[in-house]
Formats: structure tokens, C-alpha cells, sequence
């Protein structure tokens, strides 16, 4: 088993990067499933930094014209959540009618996605649905409806394919978990 070190954190292999590929095939195709054929252009919300790998991925294997836009919003510090969502950066696009297809890495307290859907109804998005490529049920402290969950996972802190650790660690191909040992 693989271990890293991140800052003043250990952390070991959780999700080899064949199973992360094979969950984003699996949501990719309920995706197509709801949009092949669409006479309009839905836009692909990359929201970042946490998410590039996935959005990256996840459009490769879509079968339908999309937009990609972007925008980024904080709420961790270290290994935990602050609960106040930040809008670092706004949208990238006009969406104003538009469906809008949130790409997040992660969904846990439901704090980002439920500001995100505020923010993208401000804007005037014609629909709004979320894929994620990990969910948190245990974390969950508000009520969100997710359209596409790549997989759940425990509520653990974790690292790599797009996740970070106070910036680092972004660039691993596989997914770690913190190691108390």
C-alpha cells in the first residue's frame, strides 16, 4: 500500500485510479443517457480547483455538445470544512437560460452545492443538476439532491485526483486517505 506525505500528514492509497476511472465511465453514461440528443448546449461547471481532474475526464466521455465554465468557491481549511462557503472566483460565462450541469469533486456537508444552486439561480440558469465524483453521506448536514454520484465513500479526509490537503497532493492519480497510524 502506497503512502504519501503531505505537509505534517501521512496518507495511503483509498481509491486506485482504475476504480476512479471506471465510477466516472458508469456516471458518464446516466449523463449521456439524460442529454444525448439535446437540441440545446448544456454547460459543464467546473468548479475548482478540486474538480479539474474529474471535469477533465468526465468530458471526454460525453456524447453530447456542451460548454465548459468555470467558477470557484472555498470552504476548507486544513482537513476541515469552515461551514461559510466563499465565492473566490465568479462564473466564467453567461448561463442565463442555460441548464447547468455542476461538476464537483466532492459533496460532504452540502454547504458548496447548496450556495452553488443560489448562485447559478442568481444568474439565471434555466436548471441545475449536480455530479459528483465522491459523496459523503455521513457528512451531510443539509438536505441536496445530487443527480449523479460517481461513488460514496466514508467520511474520511482525503487527497489526490484533484483533492488537496492545504494545496498539495492535487496532482496523485489515485485517491488517499489520512493514515493515523
Amino acid at each position: 500500500m502506497e503512502r504519501i506525505k503531505l505537509h505534517d500528514k501521512t496518507f495511503r492509497t483509498f481509491i486506485p485510479h482504475e476504480e476512479i476511472m471506471t465510477a466516472i465511465d458508469e456516471v458518464a453514461a446516466k449523463i449521456n443517457a439524460d442529454f444525448r440528443g439535446c437540441k440545446d448546449i448544456p454547460v459543464l461547471l467546473c468548479v475548482l480547483n478540486g474538480s479539474i481532474m474529474f471535469t477533465g475526464e468526465l468530458m471526454k466521455r460525453l456524447d453530447f455538445d456542451c460548454q465548459l465554465v468555470s467558477t470557484k468557491l472555498s470552504s476548507y481549511e486544513g482537513t476541515s470544512t469552515t461551514g461559510r462557503v466563499k465565492q473566490a472566483m465568479g462564473l466564467t460565462a453567461d448561463i442565463t437560460g442555460r441548464r447547468v450541469i455542476i461538476v464537483e469533486d466532492i459533496v460532504d456537508s452540502g454547504n458548496t452545492i447548496i450556495e452553488l444552486k443560489e448562485i447559478l439561480a442568481g444568474h439565471g440558469a434555466a436548471e441545475s443538476r449536480v455530479c459528483t465524483l465522491l459523496f459523503k453521506p455521513a457528512a451531510l448536514k443539509r438536505e441536496v439532491s445530487l443527480d449523479y454520484v460517481a461513488m460514496e465513500i466514508p467520511n474520511d479526509f482525503i487527497v489526490g485526483f484533484g483533492l488537496d490537503y492545504n494545496e498539495l497532493g492535487r496532482n496523485y492519480k489515485d485517491i488517499y486517505v489520512l493514515d493515523e497510524q
